[in-house]
Protein backbone atom coordinates (compact mmCIF):
# COMPACT_ATOMS: atom_id res chain seq x y z
CA UNK A 1 0.00 0.00 0.00
CA UNK A 2 1.18 3.71 -0.92
CA UNK A 3 2.31 5.00 2.18
CA UNK A 4 3.83 8.81 1.49
CA UNK A 5 3.47 10.91 4.47
CA UNK A 6 0.29 13.58 2.41
CA UNK A 7 -1.68 10.62 1.42
CA UNK A 8 -3.70 10.01 4.21
CA UNK A 9 -7.39 9.95 3.55
CA UNK A 10 -9.17 11.81 6.33
CA UNK A 11 -11.52 9.01 6.49
CA UNK A 12 -11.53 4.88 5.12
CA UNK A 13 -10.99 5.06 1.62
CA UNK A 14 -10.46 1.29 -1.16
CA UNK A 15 -6.65 1.09 -1.13
CA UNK A 16 -6.67 0.49 -4.39
CA UNK A 17 -7.75 4.03 -4.62
CA UNK A 18 -5.10 4.93 -2.45
CA UNK A 19 -2.46 2.80 -3.92
CA UNK A 20 -3.19 3.95 -7.65
CA UNK A 21 -0.68 7.30 -8.66
CA UNK A 22 1.13 7.92 -12.07
CA UNK A 23 4.81 7.04 -12.28
CA UNK A 24 7.05 7.72 -15.01
CA UNK A 25 9.65 4.97 -14.52
CA UNK A 26 9.20 2.58 -16.54
CA UNK A 27 11.04 -0.86 -17.66
CA UNK A 28 10.99 -1.22 -21.53
CA UNK A 29 8.98 -4.86 -21.83
CA UNK A 30 5.98 -5.89 -23.77
CA UNK A 31 2.41 -6.64 -22.84
CA UNK A 32 0.32 -9.14 -23.96
CA UNK A 33 -2.42 -8.22 -25.97
CA UNK A 34 -4.77 -9.92 -23.38
CA UNK A 35 -3.43 -8.35 -20.60
CA UNK A 36 -4.03 -4.94 -22.05
CA UNK A 37 -7.53 -6.27 -23.10
CA UNK A 38 -8.25 -7.08 -19.42
CA UNK A 39 -7.77 -3.64 -18.49
CA UNK A 40 -10.12 -1.90 -21.13
CA UNK A 41 -12.70 -4.65 -19.98
CA UNK A 42 -12.80 -3.18 -17.16
CA UNK A 43 -13.61 0.16 -18.50
CA UNK A 44 -16.31 -1.27 -20.49
CA UNK A 45 -18.10 -1.12 -17.19
CA UNK A 46 -18.65 2.22 -16.53
CA UNK A 47 -21.34 4.30 -16.03
CA UNK A 48 -22.56 6.52 -18.71
CA UNK A 49 -25.58 9.03 -19.44
CA UNK A 50 -28.85 6.69 -20.71
CA UNK A 51 -26.04 4.11 -21.20
CA UNK A 52 -24.87 5.60 -24.06
CA UNK A 53 -21.37 3.99 -23.69
CA UNK A 54 -19.67 6.94 -25.69
CA UNK A 55 -15.88 6.04 -25.31
CA UNK A 56 -13.38 4.66 -27.79
CA UNK A 57 -10.07 2.87 -26.41
CA UNK A 58 -7.73 2.67 -28.92
CA UNK A 59 -4.38 1.60 -28.26
CA UNK A 60 -1.12 0.16 -29.33
CA UNK A 61 1.74 -1.91 -27.72
CA UNK A 62 5.89 -1.43 -28.01
CA UNK A 63 7.18 -3.47 -30.66
CA UNK A 64 4.22 -3.44 -32.99
CA UNK A 65 3.69 -1.28 -36.23
CA UNK A 66 1.73 1.58 -34.62
CA UNK A 67 3.79 2.09 -31.45
CA UNK A 68 6.14 4.90 -33.18
CA UNK A 69 3.39 6.77 -34.74
CA UNK A 70 1.15 6.72 -30.97
CA UNK A 71 4.37 8.16 -29.59
CA UNK A 72 4.91 10.53 -32.00
CA UNK A 73 1.79 12.74 -30.81
CA UNK A 74 3.15 12.92 -28.02
CA UNK A 75 5.32 16.48 -26.16
CA UNK A 76 8.69 15.51 -26.29
CA UNK A 77 8.67 15.79 -22.33
CA UNK A 78 6.46 12.74 -22.46
CA UNK A 79 7.74 10.93 -25.15
CA UNK A 80 11.50 10.92 -23.35
CA UNK A 81 10.09 8.84 -20.60
CA UNK A 82 6.84 6.60 -22.29
CA UNK A 83 9.29 5.17 -24.95
CA UNK A 84 10.08 2.57 -22.34
CA UNK A 85 6.75 1.90 -21.45
CA UNK A 86 4.48 -1.26 -23.01
CA UNK A 87 1.04 0.25 -24.19
CA UNK A 88 -0.54 3.73 -24.68
CA UNK A 89 -4.39 4.18 -24.90
CA UNK A 90 -6.18 7.10 -26.30
CA UNK A 91 -9.14 7.71 -24.73
CA UNK A 92 -11.62 9.26 -27.06
CA UNK A 93 -15.15 9.63 -26.81
CA UNK A 94 -18.30 10.61 -29.39
CA UNK A 95 -20.15 13.93 -28.94
CA UNK A 96 -23.13 13.33 -30.35
CA UNK A 97 -25.94 10.88 -29.86
CA UNK A 98 -29.20 10.42 -31.63
CA UNK A 99 -31.93 11.58 -30.13
CA UNK A 100 -34.76 9.12 -28.68
CA UNK A 101 -37.35 11.43 -29.01
CA UNK A 102 -36.53 12.82 -32.52
CA UNK A 103 -34.37 10.32 -34.35
CA UNK A 104 -32.16 13.36 -35.32
CA UNK A 105 -28.12 13.95 -33.68
CA UNK A 106 -27.86 16.02 -31.09
CA UNK A 107 -24.94 17.07 -28.64
CA UNK A 108 -23.95 14.81 -25.94
CA UNK A 109 -23.15 16.74 -22.99
CA UNK A 110 -22.05 14.26 -20.87
CA UNK A 111 -19.29 12.62 -23.37
CA UNK A 112 -16.61 13.50 -21.40
CA UNK A 113 -17.81 12.90 -17.90
CA UNK A 114 -18.55 9.62 -19.56
CA UNK A 115 -14.99 8.86 -20.81
CA UNK A 116 -13.46 9.73 -17.62
CA UNK A 117 -15.07 7.32 -15.44
CA UNK A 118 -13.93 4.84 -17.89
CA UNK A 119 -10.20 5.81 -17.80
CA UNK A 120 -10.39 5.99 -14.17
CA UNK A 121 -11.70 1.91 -14.32
CA UNK A 122 -9.03 1.30 -16.51
CA UNK A 123 -6.54 2.72 -14.46
CA UNK A 124 -7.85 1.23 -11.53
CA UNK A 125 -7.99 -2.69 -12.77
CA UNK A 126 -3.96 -2.13 -14.42
CA UNK A 127 -2.49 -1.18 -11.32
CA UNK A 128 -4.51 -4.10 -9.11
CA UNK A 129 -3.17 -6.36 -11.69
CA UNK A 130 0.62 -5.10 -11.00
CA UNK A 131 0.70 -2.41 -13.60
CA UNK A 132 1.36 1.31 -13.69
CA UNK A 133 -0.61 3.75 -15.53
CA UNK A 134 -0.06 7.50 -16.08
CA UNK A 135 -2.68 9.60 -17.74
CA UNK A 136 -1.49 12.57 -19.89
CA UNK A 137 -2.99 15.29 -21.97
CA UNK A 138 0.10 16.33 -23.37
CA UNK A 139 0.11 15.14 -26.39
CA UNK A 140 -0.62 17.06 -30.54
CA UNK A 141 -4.57 16.69 -29.87
CA UNK A 142 -5.02 17.55 -33.25
CA UNK A 143 -2.41 14.92 -35.19
CA UNK A 144 -3.41 12.33 -32.69
CA UNK A 145 -7.12 13.27 -33.91
CA UNK A 146 -6.00 12.81 -37.70
CA UNK A 147 -3.74 9.63 -36.97
CA UNK A 148 -6.50 7.59 -35.24
CA UNK A 149 -8.95 8.38 -37.93
CA UNK A 150 -11.44 9.96 -36.14
CA UNK A 151 -15.07 10.95 -37.33
CA UNK A 152 -15.20 15.04 -36.76
CA UNK A 153 -17.60 14.20 -33.94
CA UNK A 154 -15.48 12.37 -31.83
CA UNK A 155 -12.72 14.05 -29.51
CA UNK A 156 -9.55 12.68 -28.07
CA UNK A 157 -9.28 13.43 -24.25
CA UNK A 158 -5.95 11.62 -22.94
CA UNK A 159 -3.78 9.13 -23.15
CA UNK A 160 -2.83 6.42 -20.85
CA UNK A 161 1.15 5.17 -20.41
CA UNK A 162 0.97 1.53 -19.37
CA UNK A 163 3.75 -0.36 -18.20
CA UNK A 164 5.87 -1.71 -15.45
CA UNK A 165 7.19 0.30 -13.16
CA UNK A 166 10.85 1.17 -12.97
CA UNK A 167 13.18 2.18 -10.47
CA UNK A 168 13.63 6.00 -10.60
CA UNK A 169 17.04 5.58 -11.41
CA UNK A 170 16.23 5.40 -15.33
CA UNK A 171 14.24 9.09 -15.25
CA UNK A 172 16.70 11.97 -16.26
CA UNK A 173 18.64 13.45 -12.30
CA UNK A 174 15.54 16.30 -12.73
CA UNK A 175 12.51 13.69 -12.64
CA UNK A 176 13.86 10.96 -10.23
CA UNK A 177 12.45 13.21 -7.09
CA UNK A 178 9.51 13.81 -8.53
CA UNK A 179 8.75 9.89 -9.15
CA UNK A 180 6.52 9.48 -5.76
CA UNK A 181 2.72 9.44 -5.22
CA UNK A 182 1.55 13.31 -5.00
CA UNK A 183 -0.84 14.94 -2.13
CA UNK A 184 -4.41 15.83 -3.15
CA UNK A 185 -6.09 19.26 -1.61
CA UNK A 186 -7.57 19.45 2.08
CA UNK A 187 -11.10 17.57 1.52
CA UNK A 188 -12.71 20.97 3.06
CA UNK A 189 -11.45 22.45 0.17
CA UNK A 190 -13.45 20.81 -2.60
CA UNK A 191 -16.36 19.48 -1.02
CA UNK A 192 -18.67 22.49 0.31
CA UNK A 193 -22.37 21.96 2.11
CA UNK A 194 -25.13 24.13 0.06
CA UNK A 195 -23.07 26.24 -2.52
CA UNK A 196 -19.59 26.74 -3.88
CA UNK A 197 -16.74 28.31 -1.80
CA UNK A 198 -14.11 30.19 -3.24
CA UNK A 199 -10.25 29.42 -2.20
CA UNK A 200 -9.87 32.47 0.19
CA UNK A 201 -13.14 31.72 1.91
Amino acid sequence: MTTAPDRAPNSEVLPVILDRWSPRAYEPTDIDPQDLLGFLEAGRWAPSAYNIQPWRFIHARRNTPDWDRFLSWLIPFNRSWAENASAIVYIVSGTITISSRTGEPSPLPTHAFDAGAASVLIQLQASQAGWAVHPISGFDHDLAHAGLELPEDYQVHAALVIGRQADADVLPEGLRQREQPSGRLPLEKIAFEGRFKPDDQ
